[in-house]
């Protein structure tokens, strides 16, 4: 599955999904619950082990993501967070304890508002802490992470930064190149940006990358991350044939 800060979930960019895309999610659903219920009985027989631990919060986090309220996202991501926890007061060096720690404080800070940026700067501490101890986990998904949290958190009262967006971003996508997840975010972030020669030449990059990816990554595992993909890609390219209007504009600069 795609793993990504959880505002930029499968219903969030397609609305209102015909009858393919609702069908495609529903699958990711009932796999993201089975997942669940097989981690979390994995967990509960060993608690004490590494592997056990992280693999839960990362299903935490994947059902979440199909969550139909604030309650039920909450319960289910303070379930990720507190197995993360305990397994960093033990493995205080593990990677992906970090990384889903921060993946499962983003799905918290959905449920919070405005009190989400208290959330923020620890979220930036988790996925920064995986970054130093393994840059490439889930496919360069600490700086994935950071570049988008660093793109969507507000300026003025929390730490966005459209510099320190760009670095990551690009680092992921330097780092998984192939991984259509990194270079869709780069060319969204582009087009916000106005930066058309950037939007271009990632543009295509992707198209040259999007037939290794579907060689490579296929199975029901990726049924949601495809869903979320083609509908991003064909909204890019939509964007990119449209009349540059204001897109030509020299890219603004932080």
């Amino acid at each position: 599955m795609n793993q990504s800060l959880c505002s930029w979930c499968i219903v969030c960019l397609i609305g209102l999904p015909g009858y393919g895309l609702r069908a495609g999610i529903n699958q990711a659903a009932s796999l993201a619950s089975k997942r669940f219920q097989e981690a979390q009985a994995e967990y509960k027989k060993l608690p004490r082990d590494e592997q056990a631990a992280w693999q839960f919060a990362r299903a935490t986090f994947d059902l979440a993501e199909f969550a139909t309220n604030s309650t039920e996202r909450s319960q289910v991501a303070e379930q990720g967070i507190a197995a993360c926890k305990q397994l960093l007061e033990r493995e205080p060096n593990s990677g992906p304890g970090h990384y889903y720690l921060g993946m499962n404080l983003a799905q918290l800070a959905r449920t919070r508002g405005i009190g989400a940026l208290k959330l923020v700067t620890e979220m930036e501490h988790e996925f920064g802490r995986a970054r130093e101890l393994d840059a490439s986990l889930d496919f360069a998904g600490p700086d994935r992470n950071l570049g988008l949290l660093y793109r969507d958190a507000p300026t003025l009262i929390s730490i966005g930064s459209r510099v320190r967006a760009k670095k990551h971003l690009e680092r992921a996508v330097e780092l998984a190149p192939d991984y259509p997840d990194n270079r869709l975010n780069l060319i969204e972030s582009f087009l916000n940006w106005g930066d058309r020669p950037g939007v271009k030449r990632e543009t295509k990059a992707l198209n040259e990358a999007w037939p290794r990816a579907r060689a490579a990554l296929t199975g029901e595992n990726w049924t949601s991350s495809w869903v979320d993909w083609e509908t991003r890609r064909e909204k890019v390219q939509k964007k990119v044939e449209e009349p540059p209007r204001g897109l030509d504009a020299p890219a603004r600069k932080e």
